[in-house]
């Protein structure tokens, strides 16, 4: 990789009309959206399916820990550019194009793993693909923010965005669950690799300038051959790491029968004990110190910097708001498949069922962001994703029916649509524009920590106080958010005097 080229060359990308902005973040939102169940609720749905024990099932959960730390490689993404694919189509769309082709790539791994005859090898897969899709949503992200900094340039795109988003994810669990009840694992994984792949040549057509057809192939050759260097390096590193872990694992003696809810506990406080000790040093910081001038970790230091102690119940405030939506994730398929429900059934609830539901409150979300104090705004959301968790106690109840899974679901993905579009708007408000990448993914990757961390011990909790006490507890740590509302909604960010 070399050095970025300015914002010009992403600009040049854009598309010139509002409308074409959000057709444009309505693909990026389905690019990624597209295989996020594919190592997540697909996936529970896959090792439950092949007798994985439920605990095990958990540990997978952590998977979804990597989009938590990519505040660790966005500063790669605002700092550097892919050969060939950002000369020609700008930073951005150049690190999309790449995350596409390992998204993709990791798919195709995981179609052609899909017995889950060798668990480490079906969670290096699973790894490779969580973190080519959190790639492609920061670049996403950092564009969106560059191009929308106010809430009412913000909220239709961070709308569009996660119109496309949700459907992606609806429409490939959906499609997962149906191609596997009838044909098999590896096809299904297959046929959403396929899907995923044809928003490269959708990409690759962006760009509004009058370069020449021969430049445009030179480009694509040479950024071809720069990924597939970068995802082979990628795989190799990831099992290297993969390995350490899993041996690390073992000798310390964790297994199925492992309790891992009370270290997921410790650990998910621990960056707060950590910040808070480091803040009074970070705010008698001055503009020409180190650690805020340094490109890798000012951005982050920035954040501590100018919202100060305040940024204690913030961080807590965000931990806690999507935190029913992490935890139906988890286990919500586990649940459908005890209940007695097949693959086909849930298949069509996560396609015809959620996708409108879904859509409906994106739309309703975004509106109330824009309309409504974002206090207010947020403390609805909040409520409506308590609800949309508590609902899953209903199903474990009733007995089952089309009817009974086709509301539960409904009702999830209207709640947590509502309460996504809400939350995107208001972390785009706390991000410095300096640094949008960095910042937009540490405050996104650092709200889903907590919850990952305790959906990764689902299993064990569920052991311990069965499917109706998951989903009431979930339900009830999403609500417990409004109670940091109070301070969050007093708080102004302090400008630097130099």
């Amino acid at each position: 990789m070399h050095p970025a080229p300015d914002l010009a060359a992403d600009l040049a990308a854009a598309p010139a009309s509002r409308r074409q902005t959000m057709a444009l973040f309505g693909l990026l939102g389905f690019s990624a959206g597209l295989p996020y169940y594919m190592f997540s609720t697909v996936l529970a749905a896959r090792l439950t399916k092949h007798d994985v024990d439920l605990v095990l099932i958990g540990f997978f959960g952590w998977v979804q820990l990597l989009p938590t730390f990519k505040w660790t490689w966005a500063p790669l993404v605002d700092r550097f550019a892919i050969p060939g694919f950002s000369r020609f189509w700008g930073k951005r769309l150049g690190w999309i194009m790449l995350a596409q082709l390992g998204i993709v790539a990791s798919m195709v791994a995981m179609a052609f793993t899909a017995s889950d005859a060798s668990l480490p090898l079906t969670a290096l897969f699973a790894v490779l693909l969580a973190f080519w899709t959190t790639t492609l949503e920061v670049a996403a992200d950092a564009w969106r923010i560059e191009l929308g900094p106010t809430p009412e340039t913000q909220g239709p795109l961070a709308a569009a965005n996660l119109w496309g988003y949700r459907s992606a994810m609806v429409a490939s669990g959906s499609g997962a669950l149906i191609v596997a009840d009838h044909a098999s694992w590896t096809a299904a994984y297959l046929v959403i690799a396929a899907a995923a792949a044809l928003a490269l040549p959708l990409l690759a057509t962006l760009k509004r300038d009058a370069s020449g057809t021969g430049e445009r192939w030179v480009a694509i050759g040479t950024g071809l051959v720069a990924s597939a260097a970068i995802l082979a390096a990628g795989v190799l590193l990831t099992a290297v790491v993969g390995w350490a872990v899993l041996a690390a694992a073992q000798a310390i003696g964790i297994s199925a029968k492992t309790n891992a809810t009370r270290a997921v506990l410790v650990i998910g406080l621990l960056p707060f004990v950590l910040l808070a000790a480091a803040l009074p040093r970070i705010r008698r910081l001055h503009p020409d110190a180190p650690l805020r001038t340094s490109s890798l970790v000012a951005p982050y230091v920035d954040i501590f910097w100018r919202f100060g102690y305040a940024a204690l119940p913030v961080l807590a405030f965000v931990s806690f708001y999507r935190m029913g939506d992490v935890l139906t994730l988890a286990l919500s398929k586990p649940l459908e498949i005890a209940a007695g429900y097949d693959l086909t059934t849930m298949g069509v609830a996560d396609g015809v069922i959620a996708l409108p539901s879904s859509m409906v409150g994106v739309a309703l979300g975004a509106w109330l962001a824009v309309k409504l104090r974002l206090p207010v705004a947020l403390a609805i959301g909040a409520a409506t994703s308590a609800v949309g968790n508590w609902i899953f106690v209903w199903l474990w109840y009733a007995a089952p029916s089309a009817f009974v899974i086709y509301s539960a679901t409904a009702l999830d993905q209207f709640a947590h649509g509502l309460e996504g579009a809400i939350f995107v708007v208001y972390l785009s408000m706390l991000v410095n524009p300096r640094w949008p990448a960095a910042q937009y993914a540490f405050l996104s990757g650092f709200a889903f920590l907590l919850p990952r961390l305790i959906a990764g011990a689902g299993g064990n909790i569920q052991r311990a106080i069965g499917w109706d006490g998951f989903f009431w507890l979930s339900g009830g740590l999403s609500l417990a958010a409004v109670l940091f509302l109070p301070v969050i909604a007093r708080l102004r960010p302090r400008e630097d005097a130099a």
